[in-house]
């Protein structure tokens, strides 16, 4: 198992151990032999806590679920030795330990709060997941794997521009590097391999308008983006294929829009008084910013296994 899983399960691990301490135990009662899945010292680590790590990965095959549970388990086990040693060590009556463990309780009960609510959004239809893959044949029917070489630029949007006058004229990445260079603008270059789902949702379209050997240049929340794509290779989805990623995005979607909605009412009606050197932003109902990752298609052959898929959305 690649290393990211490995470390995507472990931070789940500890993401789980906070909800099992916030929980508290079943009464202090002894676990029976059937829950437990070791005894460490004088300490176990059950079942229970396998199993919820497990829920997070969502791996449906019997054979890699076996395999992924194992490898919780060894976590744990490094995590309930270490448990031990800073409870000897009184680390659980350290201030700070303390006040991590309430601020973790904080975010468990508010998070709790919102999935309930969340819980109320509907399923889409058979229509609105047809007409969402009809709409995005970039993220399906045309769904491309880029090899992209970027330049990512530290300017604001009024360098813009200056910087399609240059283009203008036709110009290569490096090029158009070295013109950045003697007009003192700093940028980042970098070459990546990623599948059309991987881009950010706002810019996925752009891409894809960009044909083989063609520079793009977009505009994003940090500066400017110039992209070329030195080469794509035609990895389509069909739609049976692409129903349950499509199903589960636009209701993960509903969910958020959900969990935004209720923030916002309960900071309307709720009596908020900023005090000292703190005041009220600009817009007082002010919103958490909404995920825009697209929806992630089934994985092309030689990528992420289901495992690998299903433990990176731990991270």
């Amino acid at each position: 198992m690649p290393h990211h899983a490995r470390r995507s399960i472990a931070l789940t691990v500890i993401a789980a151990a906070i909800l099992t301490a916030c929980g508290g135990g079943e009464g202090g009662e002894k676990k029976t032999a059937t829950q437990v899945a070791a005894k460490v010292n004088g300490g176990e680590v059950s079942v229970h806590q396998i199993n919820q790590v497990m829920q997070r990965t969502n791996v449906a095959n019997p054979e890699q679920a076996k395999a992924a549970s194992r490898q919780v388990l060894e976590r744990l086990i490094d995590q309930e030795l270490l448990v031990q040693q800073a409870v000897e060590k009184k680390l659980d009556r350290d201030p700070k330990t303390l006040q991590a463990i309430e601020a973790a309780r904080r975010e468990v009960l508010a998070r709790a709060y919102l999935e309930q609510v969340s819980s109320a959004a509907v399923k889409p239809t058979d229509s609105e997941i047809k007409d969402y893959y009809s709409q995005h044949p970039e993220l399906f029917s045309e769904r491309r794997i880029f090899n992209l070489r970027e330049l990512a630029i530290a300017a604001g949007p009024d360098f813009t521009p200056k910087l399609e006058q240059f283009m203008s004229q036709p110009r290569n990445l490096q090029q158009i590097a070295e013109w950045l260079r003697s007009e003192n603008v700093r940028f980042t270059a970098n070459a990546v391999t990623k599948p059309a789902e991987q881009l950010p949702l706002e810019m996925v379209k752009r891409v894809h308008q960009i044909k083989d050997g063609q520079i793009g240049v977009l505009g994003t929340s940090n500066g400017i983006l110039v992209i070329e794509v030195a080469a794509s290779r035609s990895v389509p989805v069909d739609e049976n294929a692409a129903r349950p990623v499509i199903e589960q995005f636009l209701l993960n979607q509903r969910k958020g829009e959900l969990a935004q909605s209720e923030v916002k009412k309960l900071r309307e009606s709720g009596k908020i008084e900023y005090m000292g050197e703190f005041t009220a932003p600009a817009s007082a109902a002010a919103e958490p910013a909404a995920a825009t990752a697209a929806p992630a298609a089934a994985p092309a052959p030689g990528t992420e296994s289901p495992v690998d898929k299903g433990l990176s959305g731990l991270k």
